[in-house]
């Protein structure tokens, strides 16, 4: 089963604090946002595999915009 991890603003991705292939845990900060000077931190809802990153550092996103697919068990 997979999920899909949502920007829950508008803003500039700035970083991935993960790879794909990464483990990671519920609540683990894996990409970081920048909107309006300041930078948010997106952490994973569920622990699971980072399959694929739909945006890449640079990339403007709107709220909503799919950012991470993770593979849960």
């Amino acid at each position: 089963m997979a999920i899909d991890i949502i920007s829950p603003m508008a803003g500039a991705v700035k970083e991935h604090l993960v790879t794909v292939g990464d483990a990671v845990s519920a609540g683990q900060e894996i990409i970081v946002l920048e909107s309006m000077k300041m930078e948010i931190p997106v952490e994973t809802t569920d622990a699971g595999i980072v399959d694929v990153f739909f945006v890449q550092p640079g990339d403007t996103v709107d709220e909503g915009t799919a950012l991470v697919r993770l593979s849960i068990s």
